[in-house]
């Protein structure tokens, strides 16, 4: 199985990437992980709510072309399902058991992601109530997904 995140925007921030990519290469031993940027559209000023939507429509078409089927497909929203991080690994390991071929995560832009991107969704996961930058949530996931696999292999990393 791979794991591939779907995001949207370029990551501009050293820090940022180097945090991602210490994460990326502790699991470069356990599960391929493939990081997907896509380019974000540009957002009109004082865009109306029919602009907006047309930007997430767009973005989420570039999403959509990205995922296979058969993938199983998991969307960050501030209104998805809140999860554990061994909730979060538990279900990387039903993914691994069941034989899903990409385990994909979507961060979408700064406005979110279109309901066609909602729709092909799986399951729907939220990391909390609070408002994150889609760039630093993009750390986060990937501690994550890291601190998953370290959980499924019974590993100190997790305490």
């Amino acid at each position: 199985m791979k794991i591939k995140l779907i995001v949207v925007g370029k990551l501009k921030e050293k820090y940022l990437k180097e945090g991602i990519g210490e994460y990326c290469k502790r699991m470069s031993t356990m599960l391929p992980l493939e990081l997907i940027e896509l380019s974000d559209e540009k957002i009109p000023d004082h865009a109306s709510e029919k602009e907006q939507e047309a930007v997430k429509y767009r973005e989420g078409q570039k999403i959509l072309a990205r995922i296979q089927e058969g993938d199983k497909v998991v969307v960050l929203s501030i209104q998805g399902k809140l999860m554990s991080s061994e909730e979060l690994a538990l279900l990387v390991k039903e993914a691994e058991v069941y034989g899903t071929r990409n385990l994909v995560f979507v961060i979408g832009g700064s406005l979110g992601l279109s309901q066609e991107v909602y729709q092909r969704s799986d399951i729907q996961v939220s990391f909390g109530r609070m408002t994150l930058p889609h760039q630093l949530m993009r750390l986060v996931l990937v501690e994550q997904i890291y601190r998953a696999q370290m959980i499924n292999r019974g590993s100190a990393y997790h305490k």
